[in-house]
C-alpha cells in the first residue's frame, strides 16, 4: 500500500513538473513580447532577452504616428467584434437549440449538409464573397466585415448542438407538463445550464476579428481608415520602418491583448458556475 502511494506521489509530481515546463514554454513568447514593447532600443532583432533601457516611448508612438491610426484600428475592431460577436453568439446558440431540441423533416440532411461544408475552409470562398459584397456596394465598410463575420457563424453550431445534447430532455418534458412553453425552456432551464457553451461561443465569436486577415484585407483593400488592427499591424512592418516601429509593434500586440484578457476574466466566473450548476442538476 506504501509503494502503491509513493508511485502515485512519484507520478504526481512528475506530472507537475512537465505542465511547469510547458507553462514556461507558453509564456516565454509573452513575456518577451511584453519586454520588448517596453524596449529603448531600437532594432526588429537583439540577441539579448531582457531590455537594456525601458520606455513608454514605444506606446506614445503607436497612438500619435499618423501614417499608421493604431487608435482609430482598434477602435474599428473594438465595434466589429462587439456587434458581431453578440450577434454570432445568440444566432449559434438559437441554431444550437433548435437542432439539439426541434424535430423537423429536413433535419438529419441539413446537418449533413452543414458538415460537408464546414470541411472546407472559409478563405476558399473569399473572392465570391468579395464581388457580392463590391456588386452590393459594401465593400471597404464595417458593416461588410459584420455581415461576413455574422454569416460566417451559422455553421459553427455542432459544438454548441453535442453541448444542448447533454442536457437531459426530460428536464424539457417536465417542464412542458407544468405548462411551460419552448420560449420558456429555453430561458429559464436550457440557458442557465449553458453557460459554459455560452461563454465559448461568445469568446470565439469575439476575438475572431482581432484575428483576421485574409477576408478583412481582401474587403477593406486600401481603405486604410477603416483597417482592423491584424492588417493594420502588418502594414507597419515594412522594409524601411521594421527596425524603428518594431517596438511599437510589440507594443500594439500588448494593447490587442487587452480587450480579450478582461472579457476572459469577466466572463470566466460564469463558466465556472455553469459548470458546477450543471454537474449539481444534472
Amino acid at each position: 500500500m506504501k509503494s502503491l502511494k509513493g508511485v502515485q506521489k512519484r507520478n504526481n509530481i512528475i506530472l507537475y513538473i512537465v505542465l511547469l515546463a510547458l507553462a514556461f514554454v507558453w509564456v516565454i513568447p509573452i513575456i518577451w513580447i511584453i519586454l520588448t514593447s517596453f524596449r529603448a532600443e531600437g532594432g526588429a532583432f537583439v540577441n539579448y532577452f531582457f531590455p537594456k533601457t525601458y520606455t513608454l516611448n514605444n506606446y506614445v508612438q503607436l497612438f500619435t504616428n499618423t501614417d499608421y491610426p493604431f487608435g482609430r484600428w482598434f477602435l474599428n475592431t473594438l465595434f466589429v467584434a462587439t456587434v458581431s460577436g453578440i450577434i454570432s453568439t445568440l444566432l449559434v446558440l438559437s441554431m444550437a437549440y433548435s437542432l439539439s431540441r426541434l424535430k423537423f423533416k429536413m433535419k438529419g440532411p441539413f446537418l449533413k449538409v452543414a458538415l460537408v461544408l464546414n470541411m472546407f475552409p472559409g478563405f476558399m470562398a473569399m473572392f465570391a464573397i468579395y464581388y457580392i459584397l463590391k456588386a452590393a456596394d459594401l465593400t471597404q465598410s464595417l458593416f461588410a466585415l459584420i455581415l461576413v463575420y455574422v454569416s460566417g457563424a451559422g455553421l459553427g453550431f455542432y459544438i454548441q448542438k453535442g453541448f444542448f445534447d447533454t442536457i437531459p430532455y426530460s428536464l424539457d418534458e417536465s417542464a412542458m407538463l407544468d405548462g411551460a412553453t419552448k420560449w420558456q425552456i429555453f430561458t429559464k432551464i436550457t440557458l442557465p445550464l449553458s453557460k459554459p457553451i455560452i461563454v465559448f461561443t461568445a469568446l470565439g465569436a469575439f476575438i475572431g476579428p482581432w484575428m483576421d486577415f485574409i477576408f478583412a484585407y481582401v474587403i477593406m483593400g486600401d481603405d486604410v481608415k477603416n483597417y482592423t488592427v491584424a492588417i493594420g499591424l502588418w502594414n507597419m512592418m515594412t522594409k524601411e520602418t521594421a527596425n524603428s516601429l518594431f517596438m511599437s509593434f510589440a507594443a500594439g500586440s500588448v494593447v490587442i491583448a487587452i480587450p480579450i484578457t478582461i472579457l476572459f476574466i469577466f466572463l470566466q466566473r460564469f463558466y465556472v458556475s455553469g459548470v458546477t450548476s450543471g454537474s449539481v442538476k444534472g
